[in-house]
């Protein structure tokens, strides 16, 4: 019996179709309204499935309408872009959607790379010759494959896991755990299957590989059942870090669409991980208790906490699909500015939200100054640094209270979660103001 065949939600663009017949040998700044009107959409989409915000998406987008010599006005959201395009006499309107949503700096930087050429070399090139450099960036997808992806997320959890106050043993669970379970979502993304289901599997598997793990120590070695504290660590790799802070961005830009429409998706995401790890950890019998106490000098806690955060935002820069360079560079920034919170809270008892909005702020800051040396795209820098900063264990805390009835301990958990959540992106958008002035007006 053959398989029915599943048709495409979404239709593909032709986007060659766009150019002047014969005009081959003309430069896009000489075409039709139409012609360039589809190299500003799509270099708009293009931005757009790379998880920036909708900010970036229209300053963009204006840069290219404005070399060619028409106006352009544009409404972005999170999946899609309607946009109108003027030259004087005529208008020209369309809109795109996404299929699906991600993150890919990688990507995101080569089209930052395009935009800055395109006044010096791109304003001379054919509509069709534009069109193919396009399909050379789009046809770069990612970086890496679904094994060292899988070892991202590991090293990412294994140091969210010690920041979160876990030991080796935590700390080497969780590593397997989110290893296989970040494997596996990018197995099913790779094979377009639906969010839903990429986040209920991965999620599972990870708390069902914490779980098998520290079964076998138990066995074998006699190791406290009190380890499996560290099983939530293992999911981290789920929070949607950055839906989460360009929603903020977007929203302090007044971009209410795109800014309340990453803010939902992000919710989402986080809502069904947390109820499929609640589900797990019924089935399996694990419980969100506490961490066993460690204590060591101050001195090596600041080292460790370097180390940890260096190699966490190291692991969620390269989920993002930057470049190992780029990842790099990232890592530095939030070993400094997370390491600076952490130390706020434990040596200061400065508020874990005030201390998030002083870490977001210095990574914000140190992402301008160093920016322009490393030839990166700010955005690609502040939020993968920031990351890690995000309370996923506070939000899956709340879930699981909520879920027994707990609804004091709840509300006490969300609280703080929402308050972190909150300063991060304001952090973010007040370094921003302070060292970008075309971000400080309202224009």
């Amino acid at each position: 019996m053959m398989q029915p065949v599943i048709r495409k939600n979404h239709m593909d663009i032709a986007w060659h179709e766009y150019t002047d017949e014969n005009g081959a040998d003309i430069p896009v700044t000489q075409a039709s309204l139409t012609e360039k009107a589809s190299i500003i959409g799509r270099v708009g989409i293009m931005f757009l499935s790379c998880g920036t915000g909708a900010w970036r998406v229209r300053s963009s987008m204006n840069t290219l309408a404005e070399i060619m010599g028409i106006t352009c006005t544009a409404d972005i959201g999170l999946m899609s872009i309607e946009y109108t395009c003027f030259d004087g006499e005529e208008g020209f309107t369309q809109s795109f959607c996404l299929t699906n949503t991600g993150v890919n700096t990688s990507k995101l930087n080569r089209l930052e790379h395009f935009i800055r050429e395109f006044e010096i070399d791109g304003k001379d090139m054919s509509g069709e010759e534009l069109h193919t450099l396009l399909d050379d960036i789009e046809r770069i997808h990612g970086l890496y494959s679904p094994i060292a992806l899988g070892f991202a997320a590991a090293l990412a959890c294994c140091g969210f896991t010690f920041l979160l106050g876990g030991g080796f043993i935590e700390m080497f669970c969780a590593f397997v755990g989110a290893g296989f379970g970040n494997f596996l979502r990018c197995k099913l993304t790779k094979h377009h299957f639906t969010l839903f289901l990429c986040i209920v599997s991965s999620v599972s598997l990870a708390c069902l590989v914490y779980a098998g793990f520290l079964k076998i120590g138990e066995m074998l070695f006699g190791i406290s059942v009190q380890h499996e504290a560290g099983y939530i660590c293992a999911m981290l790799f789920i929070i949607p870090g950055f839906p989460f802070i360009t929603s903020g961005i977007d929203l302090a830009k007044l971009d209410m669409r795109s800014g309340t429409e990453r803010l939902m998706y992000a919710l989402i995401v986080v809502l069904v991980a947390t109820m499929a790890a609640w589900i797990m950890a019924l089935l399996l019998h694990l419980q969100p208790v506490d961490f066993i106490k460690m204590s060591m000098p101050v001195g090596m806690w600041i080292v460790l906490h370097l180390i940890a955060s260096f190699c966490g935002v190291f692991g969620f820069s390269v989920m993002f699909n930057s470049p190992v360079r780029l990842a790099a560079t990232a890592a530095m920034i939030g070993a400094v500015a997370n390491t600076l919170r952490l130390e706020l809270v434990d040596l200061s008892a400065i508020p874990p939200a005030a201390a998030a909005f002083i870490g977001a702020l210095t990574a914000g800051i140190l992402a301008s100054l160093i920016k322009n040396k490393v030839g990166y795209p700010r955005i690609s820098l502040t939020v993968p640094s920031i990351v890690i900063m995000v309370p996923g264990l506070y939000l899956y805390r709340g879930f699981y209270n909520l879920g027994i009835m707990s609804l004091s301990v709840a509300a006490s958990w969300f609280a703080a979660a929402i308050l972190i959540i909150a300063a991060l992106p304001l952090g973010l958008i007040f370094a921003r103001i302070l060292t970008d002035k075309t971000f400080r007006y309202c224009t």
